[in-house]
């Protein structure tokens, strides 16, 4: 997203995706070969996902906000819980900044957090995104990595921590490693961590970078409970129904959790979430309209899919009549609507 601006048959999703127990190398091999699709859950059946999430077995509303910018549709659709977009690496150094300028320990982000989870609701701390340097890979050693990972977590008082893996990132087997390994490692020291993946998926499902990520972290013992599919940035030969598309890319997911981590249907639709770029995107051709937003939501609640977001909230409203191109991929929607009208559809 956006920055600011075949494993052992015998492994089960952790609730929603864990693998404790899972043996095996670093690589996808042996997992890519499942049909189109993607991750999921551990050995033992976990309990819930997320204090606000699991408070009902339905399907709940997180979106993606500005972690250090406050935003009049934030409260849209009263979200369960908040991700918080982005903790990265500042450029070569092992410290978590806030989009990679603001310190992780900043006073005013602290207030916005809290006003935040005054609702009621969660945060979740969300690591890496589209642009920047992840901390995995400006960190040389698991453990200094797990304790970035940590400050950025007691910062926010999170329990609940979200990597946002993609572009050359993903790739990168050095990184990957060494993330899982720390990832593992900060569980090890915070009982009750939930993790999720947020990563990139097409309407034929993830592909080997994503399930090599996948099959690493379960190697290194990381309790899973979430992978959140981004259904978008398809490329330019997608240009038909973006809803359809993140249906299909959820279905080709679907078959893949359950290949990975061994797992029943059921249980390979909770470990699922979807994140939708509302509106417009900076691909040709792709333009998610509420009807989608209306589309997915229907689809996640008949499948039991933990939860459904967007990027991001600041964008949920109406470009002004001198808004530029520009303006609607980072300030507003770029379609015709109401300002939080997106959030109210994801919501249910």
């Amino acid at each position: 997203m956006r920055a600011y601006r075949k494993a052992a048959a015998g492994c089960a999703l952790l609730l929603t995706l864990a693998a404790a127990g899972c043996a095996g190398g670093d690589d996808a091999a042996g997992t890519t070969d499942a049909a189109p699709a993607a991750p999921s859950e551990s050995s033992s059946p976990a309990q819930s996902s997320s204090p606000a999430e699991s408070s009902s077995p339905g399907t709940a509303y997180a979106p993606y906000v500005s972690a250090t910018t406050a935003s009049a549709t934030d409260a849209a659709g009263s979200p369960a819980t908040y991700n918080l977009a982005f903790v990265i690496s500042s450029g070569d150094d092992c410290v978590p900044r806030w989009n990679g300028v603001q310190d992780i320990d900043d006073a005013s982000v602290a207030s916005r957090v809290e006003k935040l989870k005054s609702s009621g609701a969660t945060v979740r701390v969300s690591f890496g995104g589209a642009s920047g340097t992840e901390l995995a890979a400006a960190c040389d050693s698991a453990s200094a990595l797990a304790e970035a990972y940590g400050a950025a977590l007691d910062a926010a008082g999170a329990t609940q921590a979200d990597f946002d893996i993609e572009g050359d990132e993903l790739a990168d087997a050095e990184s990957r490693a060494l993330r899982s390994e720390a990832i593992a490692l900060l569980q090890e020291q915070r009982e009750g961590l939930e993790v999720s993946f947020t990563l990139p998926v097409m309407p034929s499902g993830l592909d080997t970078d994503g399930l090599a990520l996948l099959a690493s972290a379960n190697n290194h013992g990381v309790q899973v409970s979430t992978v959140n599919l981004m259904t978008m940035n398809y490329g330019e030969s997608y240009t038909d129904d973006m809803g359809d598309y993140a249906l299909t890319s959820a279905k080709a997911a679907h078959t893949q959790l359950k290949n990975v981590f061994g797992t029943s249907d059921a249980d390979a639709w909770r470990g699922m979430a979807l994140t939708s770029m509302l509106g417009v995107n900076d691909v040709a051709g792709e333009t998610f309209t509420l009807a989608d937003a209306a589309e997915v939501r229907a689809f996640a609640e008949e499948k039991g899919i933990a939860w459904v977001s967007m990027w991001a909230t600041f964008r949920d409203r109406q470009c002004g009549d001198d808004a530029s191109a520009q303006d609607a991929l980072t300030d507003c929607s770029g379609v015709e609507q109401e300002s939080g009208a997106f959030a109210k559809a994801f919501a249910g």
